[in-house]
């Protein structure tokens, strides 16, 4: 339950815990990094190599593409392995593979192949990565400090997206976009050295235990599918995820040549979004608290949805503004949704279920991700930028549906591990959560 702020000096020991420090540092470093290059990637595109709608979505494709590809295998090696060792690997071999931009730009090779194969091999590298720096905080710290630890890490991401686009639209004008996607190796490395020196050791499970690989993988599956919450937040965060994924995908294009802002612009339109951010990472205790912590998703799901009509909105109104209106309110409500959901899930789950269920989560709510992305590609070539996201905005609203008409509108509190074991099954447990 909460009943006051996890952040506030009496209730957080996060702020001594070495391990937690080190891992919260190395993400910071690795996702200022990820922000670089997510700004001067689509910048390449467009900008160096004059690519249309259709190749922006497909880059944006198979940038996403493992998440449907390889999560459900990758999420049960991930409870096989150190988790750590997953994670320091990422970063190195990520860095590796964006060198190669900077490296063929130098040589005048530069193409839209080149991007295509990096942008798919980041996306496999980030499937084992994510999944594994997502299940590595309950290994940390205990069950009562995470929220508190994923709502210091959405500040620590959110922060790094107020001033990585600000920061890479500077270095894309000083140094241009492909030495800027080559000081990520730089980030990443740093991260590396940060997660490598956490002294926490994982216990992996005994081989005797062991069910086998599509066992294991049904497992995570049915731990999801299996719970009537899981399965709400599940399919709303899948339905944003597609229309989002769609939107973003598109974004650079059409903020640069749609609404004709500049670069500059498109930088501070990003940061405004990670201010919501910010926002929203500060004020999540505080909404929870207020309206419950199943009412916070239903809530933030439904304010996140609107925002998104902010986009094709911007060429009736004055773009600039609205532009950063929308940004502010949907970095907000993301951020919201996502410290409440993903603390739900963390705490409900037996740690030794975390990689496979993490891992379903992910191959759900991301797989429509590449998906989203092709389709706007298509429709933008066909229906015209403008027309894709008012398409796309309407999508992004009624995905909030599963969970507003759910139990999860008037739940306050929400049900952890505890509440799972002690049921005495589906419909008992199903009984208790409505009760709520």
């Amino acid at each position: 339950m909460v009943t006051a702020d996890p952040t506030s000096p009496k209730r957080s020991p996060l702020w001594s815990h070495r391990d937690f420090m080190k891992l919260w540092a190395g993400d910071t470093v690795s996702v200022f990094g990820s922000q670089l290059v997510f700004f001067a990637l689509p910048l390449i595109a467009v900008s160096l190599l004059d690519a249309d709608a259709f190749q922006m979505g497909l880059l944006a494709t198979l940038e996403s593409a493992a998440f449907l590809l390889i999560s459900l295998p990758a999420g049960a090696w991930i409870d096989r392995l150190p988790k750590k060792i997953v994670i320091v690997s990422g970063d190195i071999v990520r860095a590796a593979i964006l060198l190669s931009i900077p490296l063929a730009w130098a040589f005048g090779a530069l193409s839209m192949i080149q991007l295509y194969l990096v942008a798919a091999g980041v996306g496999i590298v980030t499937v084992f990565f994510d999944i594994a720096n997502q299940s590595y905080l309950p290994e940390l710290v205990e069950g009562g400090s995470i929220g508190d630890g994923n709502g210091k890490l959405q500040a620590s991401q959110q922060t790094a997206g107020v001033v990585g686009p600000t920061l890479a639209s500077g270095l894309v004008t000083a140094i241009g976009a492909p030495l800027t996607v080559g000081l990520t190796s730089v980030c990443m490395g740093l991260s590396s050295l940060f997660v490598s020196s956490i002294r926490h050791r994982e216990t992996p499970p005994e081989p005797a235990t062991r069910t086998g690989f599509i066992s294991e993988i049904r497992e995570g599956l049915g731990f999801v599918l299996g719970h009537q919450l899981l399965r709400r937040i599940t399919a709303c965060t899948g339905l944003t995820n597609f229309a989002a994924s769609g939107i973003f995908a598109l974004l650079v294009l059409f903020v640069l040549t749609t609404l004709e802002l500049s670069q500059v612009q498109l930088g501070i339109i990003m940061s405004a979004s990670a201010i919501g951010g910010i926002l929203g990472a500060l004020s999540a205790a505080w909404v929870q608290t207020r309206l419950g912590e199943g009412t916070s998703i239903s809530v933030s799901a439904l304010l996140g949805g609107l925002s998104f009509f902010g986009m094709p909105l911007a060429t009736v109104l004055p773009a600039f503004p609205t532009m950063l209106v929308a940004s502010l309110v949907t970095g907000w409500a993301v951020v919201v949704y996502n410290i409440a959901q993903v603390s739900f899930r963390q705490r409900l789950c037996p740690k030794p279920l975390l990689g496979r269920m993490n891992a379903s989560i992910r191959f759900l709510v991301w797989g429509p991700m590449p998906l989203g992305s092709l389709l706007a590609g298509f429709l933008g070539d066909r229906l015209g930028v403008p027309t894709t996201m008012w398409i796309l905005a309407a999508c992004s609203l009624a995905a909030s549906i599963p969970v507003l008409a759910s139990p999860l509108l008037r739940m306050r509190t929400l049900p952890r591990e505890l509440d799972l074991l002690g049921a005495a099954g589906d419909a008992a447990g199903d009984a208790e959560v409505e009760s709520d």
